[in-house]
């Protein structure tokens, strides 16, 4: 089987790495806290207690 696709240009490379660095990965940041703090919140939620405590 061969790749018929065309090898990605630099200006391509370019382009998917500042989306991935500018969007993409605040994003993810901004996902992955909020969504650590919900669990802590629900956590304190249905055990009246902070984690640890």
């Amino acid at each position: 089987m061969e790749n018929k696709e065309p090898a990605p240009t630099k200006a391509q490379e370019l382009k998917v790495f500042l989306f991935m660095t500018v969007v993409l990965a605040p994003i993810l940041a901004v996902a992955t806290v909020g969504g650590y703090g919900f669990i802590v919140w629900m956590y304190q939620l249905l055990s009246g207690r902070p984690p640890g405590a």
